[in-house]
This record gives structure tokens, sequence and C-alpha cells, in this order.
């Protein structure tokens, strides 16, 4: 947690707030909770509890980036759902606020697992919190769209090929020079696309182990964060992501575990 100042006006947070949200008593104060969010996340202090902030970072965007409204959105209709998430509270689009669209949450408490060797635990808990880990993608990927109203939150077929062409465009409108590898794996990725198959489900877009709060008591995962990427799509986009863990090198290089003996350190293995 940074004690820093909170980067926001947070009595005009208390104005809008004590207008909007049933049960709000400010004054508040914030503290931004550490690590590199792309949509910055602050506790929230306040005479009737704590809550978590989430908005837009200020300045200029890529178009469709840091979409808060739609991790809003998302995670209202899975409240109580097979998907553990936040309870949402309520969402601000007046800019005029703090200088960007943001939305308050429940603060769920738990514990965060940076690093998918789960060295804080000991060998014989490790496998439980994998297990869990897959219980809950397959719980998303069984959400029934029609009845969460998520329907239309995002377009029918060709995910992968919207995938590919959103990324390619956000990282042209971001390059400052050509580097060679990105240019073979542009073009790599746009010719071995998977084939449709008609699969449509919901899609975290960034389902890992460090954007998951887990029980303090149990291996029980107590809520999925970080839903900006999701939309619906193919679920083997998510099921790609964490299987991507398993080849990558353990540390900050790739916070994977590549190399690793992972039956005797009591993690999963990949098949």
């Amino acid at each position: 947690m940074n004690n820093a100042a909170a980067q926001f006006d947070t009595d005009a947070v208390a104005r809008w707030l004590s207008e909007h949200m049933e049960g709000f008593k400010g004054p508040l104060t914030a503290e931004k909770f550490a690590g590199g969010q792309s949509n910055p996340t602050f506790r929230l202090n306040t005479q009737t509890g704590s809550y978590v902030l989430r908005r837009k970072p200020p300045g200029q965007l890529l178009k469709s980036a840091h979409a808060v409204d739609r991790e809003f959105r998302v995670q209202k209709a899975l409240w109580k759902s097979d998907v553990p998430v936040a309870q949402m509270h309520v969402l601000c689009d007046d800019e005029n606020v703090i200088g960007s669209m943001f939305y308050v949450m429940e603060e769920v408490r738990g514990r965060n697992f940076g690093e998918p060797t789960l060295d804080a635990l000991a060998t014989d808990d490790r496998h439980a919190i994998f297990v869990e880990m897959n219980r809950v993608l397959a719980a998303i990927h069984d959400v029934d769209l029609v009845a969460k109203g998520l329907a239309d939150y995002g377009p029918e077929g060709n995910y992968y090929e919207r995938q590919v062409g959103r990324w390619t465009k956000q990282y042209r409108a971001s390059e400052t020079q050509m580097i060679e590898p990105m240019e073979h794996l542009i073009a790599w990725l746009s010719a071995n696309m998977p084939a449709e198959d008609g699969q449509r489900t919901l899609v975290h877009g960034d389902f890992r182990i460090d954007n998951m709060l887990f029980a303090q008591d149990a291996p029980r995962c107590a809520a999925v964060l970080d839903w900006e990427l999701s939309t619906t799509g193919h679920p083997f986009a998510d099921l790609g992501a964490v299987i991507m863990q398993w080849g990558m090198p353990p540390g900050s290089e790739g916070r994977g575990l590549a190399g690793i003996d992972r039956k005797a350190e009591g993690l999963m293995a990949d098949h």
C-alpha cells in the first residue's frame, strides 16, 4: 500500500458518493494499492468501512482501453454467482468529479499470490490452490450469458482474429521503433489463428493467479480481480493464458514454472 497522496480530489469523491451511494458517510482518505495496475486502484477509508475505487488513468488513452465501465458491468452481473467477485456499489461516469470515470466496490480481504510457485504456502497446500483456480475458470466459461444480461457483452465470432487485430493496432499506436521479433510474432499469429468452431463464452482476458484473492483459511477463491480485458470469446484463450505459465521462466522475468520440479513442490502438472 502506498501512503502517498491519493492522486485525486478525495473531497470531491466523498461529496459525490454521499449523493449517489446508499449508506456512505464521509469524510474519506485514500491509499493507492502497490503494483502496476493499468487502472489505478485505491483503498477508501471511511466512517462506514473500507471500499475500493478503480479509475481510468488521466491523460490521453488508447481507444477502448481502460474500460472501467465494462469491469463494473461484468462484476455486477456475476455477483452471487459461481464466479466469486467483489460487490459493486456505484459507477461514476461524470469526468468532472476527478477527471476520469471511476467505480467503487466492496473491499475483499484475502491472500494474493504474486507468483505461481506459491512460495508462501506449505508444499502440501499448493495443489489445492491450482484445483480451485481451475474450478473458477470453468465457472467463468459456464456463465449463462443471456441469464446474466451479458449476451451483448462482446461481438459474436472471429474472437482470435479480433484479438490479434486489436493488439496489433494498439501496438502500432504505441511503437517508437521497428522491433524485428515483434514483426515476426504479428505475422505468425495472423497466419496461425485457430479455425472458428462456434464456441462463445465469457472470457476474463487476463486470468492469472495474481489476479485472484484467496480466503485466509482455505484454498477458496474469494474474488477474481482485474476484469478490464473481459469480453465474450473462445474459452481456450483463457486456458492458454493459464497453461502459458508452465512454459515461462520463474521470477520477475516470466512469473512461470519452467524448470521447476512441480511434483516435488506440490504444484499441478501441465497435463
